[in-house]
């Protein structure tokens, strides 16, 4: 799979270029290290059509795939960070030498710019940080490269300075290399031969050097104890005069792929002894790194790298999160992710005469398709009536889109203008999430009645739309969501009004498990025809206006300033009928003459007298019963029905207690300064259904059902007239008034 990265940016042919420019500033970087020369671009500034060009006196060379891998150039596109990285060994072809100690590189960088191609040149000198090891063997992603020191040639009866001093230029004719291959050894070939079938085979100041790529027919394919190892070996030999120098060069790398461990490594196999040409070779040490960054084991085991030796291998574990690893989401059949590890390995190897190999490998390694588990937690809290859902663990790669809420679709930015709101959270393991607030009654939210759990089901479904970035895939994560609150009965509001009361509440989906009743009667558009109240209901609320002195009111504080009225309306169960809440409203009232009559037998009257006379005069028919309050014009009387005077009659199933109020003026005329005196008459009365009465006064108690009728009739006669009485119009209608609470008078 990781060849899918080394060399993933389309490569173009090589084009002349029309201009040549600089490169702008954070376009680019380029870092000398221990054996190669990287470049890294950002094609966010080039353009991601574009490619890389060697330079050097004889001309220009496209680095196409097949050409890098014989020179020694590696290209390959660091997954999620648009960037495109080209290695370059310092003994790459068409790399300036001297002494082995100095490399000059020359490049092309070539891109598209709107449709037109811009050449950026890239020059770079490195020396390298370390000297150079007897035997130098590099397994880069694409290609292997040994360079062995020309000390370490062997010619026969000559020394290393007759070497130096004998030492043909690399395209003479009389050098040839052979290869072998699995105790099989080859027909030798000329150099040129061998480089026309993809060998690089140089010979520098001081260094030998072959490279190839992997997978050449003289190459061979072995098993070390279980791992895949490619291994090619070359002998150069030519005769010099009378002297034969021979040098013999043997590359084997490791072909582990790598594999990943549910515990959360990535691990990378390599024999201990790679071939046994390299038997008396020991692996003193190794360094680690990713991304080219070497350090040696201790500091790469405190970075959580795990390196061990068993049974002939050495085991490298990549931990998944190590500092320069890649991370990337993918939308297949379901949401997963992927590790990249770009893996820098040096092992040092000495052999029996202390002469040091250093082996080192490039090796990005891929882990598989792995499933990557985003969580929901419902994290309401039933007391503030709102879901709170955490989006958990969602990579950086991946933002949220669009979220349903019971098919409700919002999509980002979210504003979190209406009753819900969706909140960005971050975490420093570079994940983030988002935390989603619904309440109770938005719209969105569905309610059901749970019978078995006596409690009001609130039900959210939430779909988010989350999009992994930048290909924009998207990816649907549901969840489902339910809190349980208890039922509450419903809250009813009241307010005071000049006519009356007004109470208000609002309907809601369940509220058919309650019965709002008015005392004992359930009300109901009947009950309120017949009682006088004003209902009215529909979806969103009911409302129901209750006038004064209609039935269900009780009376209190009298005076002749007003009192005060107390109206109740009851939220009782629908099956046993408990009362479970209730709305209690007082307000008071004014009012210029009433009468109330009272359940347990008392009559409470205020009177208009403004006609004439003086009210703190007047009386009932017992003149010992005088007004309890009177002003200028009204006098306020209370009393029980049978006393002051009061009479009873029973007719048609009623039962009536009637009394006077009394009082007198004088009457002016033409003839007369004075005249006798005029009685006024209030006649008040008291009417009660007879079947609402529990006791009558024989037994010195007064009990009703309901509160009595009341009537106050005005008349008027002399002293000398006959007792004979005559009706007018009442000044008040009948008044329908309940329960008197007989404490407070």
């Amino acid at each position: 799979m990781a060849c899918l990265f080394w060399f993933g940016m389309a490569l173009l042919l090589f084009v002349l270029p029309a201009k040549s420019d600089d490169i702008p500033d954070g376009a680019h970087s380029t870092d000398c290290r221990d054996c190669y020369f990287v470049v890294t671009v950002d094609v966010s500034f080039t353009g991601e059509e574009l490619h890389f060009e060697a330079v050097d006196e004889t001309g220009v060379y496209p680095i196409t795939q097949q050409y890098s891998a014989k020179c020694g150039y590696t290209v390959s596109v660091l997954p999620r960070t648009h960037q495109v990285e080209l290695r370059a060994s310092y003994f790459s072809c068409h790399t300036e030498n001297k002494d082995d100690d100095v490399f000059t590189f020359n490049f092309n960088l070539i891109s598209n710019h709107e449709g037109k191609q811009v050449t950026y040149a890239l020059k770079k000198t490195c020396t390298p940080s370390l000297p150079w090891s007897p035997r130098e063997v590099t397994c880069e992603t694409n290609y292997m490269e040994v360079s062995v020191s020309s000390e370490m040639a062997c010619p026969s009866g000559e020394t290393s300075d007759d070497w130096n001093a004998e030492k043909p230029a690399p395209a003479a004719p009389d050098w040839q290399v052979v290869f072998h291959r699995a105790e099989e050894q080859l027909t030798p070939m000329n150099l040129s031969v061998a480089r026309e079938q993809g060998y690089s085979i140089e010979m520098t100041d001081r260094r030998i050097v072959i490279r190839t790529a992997y997978g050449q027919p003289h190459s061979s394919s072995l098993e070390v104890n279980g791992v895949p190892v490619e291994v090619v070996h070359a002998t150069l030999f030519s005769k010099q005069s009378w002297v034969f120098i021979i040098v013999d060069l043997v590359a084997a790398c490791s072909m582990h792929e790598g594999s990943y461990h549910d515990s959360g490594y990535m691990v990378w196999e390599t024999p201990e002894l790679l071939n046994p040409l390299q038997s008396g070779l020991n692996n003193t040490e190794v360094n680690i790194g990713i991304r080219g960054e070497l350090v040696q084991q201790p500091a790469a085991e405190e970075r959580g790298f795990i390196v061990e030796k068993h049974d002939g291998l050495v085991e490298i574990s990549i931990p998944y999160n190590a500092e320069g690893a890649y991370r990337k989401s993918f939308v297949s059949g379901g949401l997963h992710e992927f590790y990249v590890f770009n893996l820098y390995l040096e092992q040092i190897f000495v052999n029996k005469d202390h002469e040091e190999t250093r082996q080192r490998y490039h090796r990005m390694l891929a882990s598989p398709l792995l499933p990557l588990h985003v969580f929901t937690v419902n994290q309401a809290v039933v007391e503030e009536h709102e879901f709170t859902v955490y989006l958990g663990d969602v990579p950086d790669d991946i933002e949220l889109s669009a979220v349903e809420l019971n098919g409700h679709r919002c999509d980002a930015p979210f504003k979190n203008t209406s009753g819900h709101s969706v909140i960005e959270v971050f975490h420093p393991n570079n994940t983030h999430g988002y935390t989603l607030k619904v309440p109770f009654d938005d719209p969105v939210v569905l309610h059901q009645l749970s019978k078995e759990d006596e409690a009001m089901k609130h039900i959210l479904e939430v779909n988010y739309t989350l999009t992994v970035l930048p290909e924009n895939e998207p990816y649907f994560h549901l969840t489902s969501v339910v809190a349980l609150s208890d039922i509450a009965p419903p809250e009813i509001d009241a307010v005071c009004a000049e006519s009356g009361i007004i109470f208000k509440l609002d309907n809601r989906p369940f509220d058919y498990l309650w019965h709002i009743s008015i005392g004992s009667d359930l009300l109901t558009p009947e009950l309120a025809t017949q009682k006088g109240y004003i209902l009215t209901n529909d979806s969103q609320s009911l409302l129901l206006e209750v006038p004064l002195f209609t039935h269900g009111y009780v009376y209190e504080d009298f005076s002749l300033k007003g009192f005060t009225g107390t109206f109740e309306m009851l939220v009782k169960d629908r099956e046993t009928s408990e009362v479970l809440s209730s709305a209690l409203k007082t307000c008071q009232f004014t009012a210029t003459e009433f009468i109330v009559c009272s359940t347990d037998g008392k009559i409470t009257v205020v009177a208009d007298l403004s006609l004439g006379g003086i009210p703190a005069r007047s009386t009932l028919r017992s003149t010992y019963c005088g007004p309890k309050e009177a002003d200028d014009t009204r006098a306020l009387f209370h009393f029980p029905l049978n006393s002051c005077g009061s009479t009873v009659k029973l007719l048609n199933q009623r039962v009536t207690y009637q009394n006077e109020i009394i009082y007198s003026k004088r009457h002016f005329s033409e003839s007369k300064v004075d005249s006798e005196p005029i009685t006024e008459r209030l006649i008040v009365q008291c009417v009660y259904p007879l079947a609402g009465l529990h006791r009558l006064f024989s037994v010195h108690k007064f009990e009703s059902d309901t509160a009595g009728v009341g009537k106050i009739i005005r008349t008027s006669q002399s002293s000398a007239e006959s007792q004979e009485t005559t009706t007018v119009k009442p000044r008040l209608q009948e008044l329908y008034v309940p329960k008197l609470n007989p404490a407070q008078i």
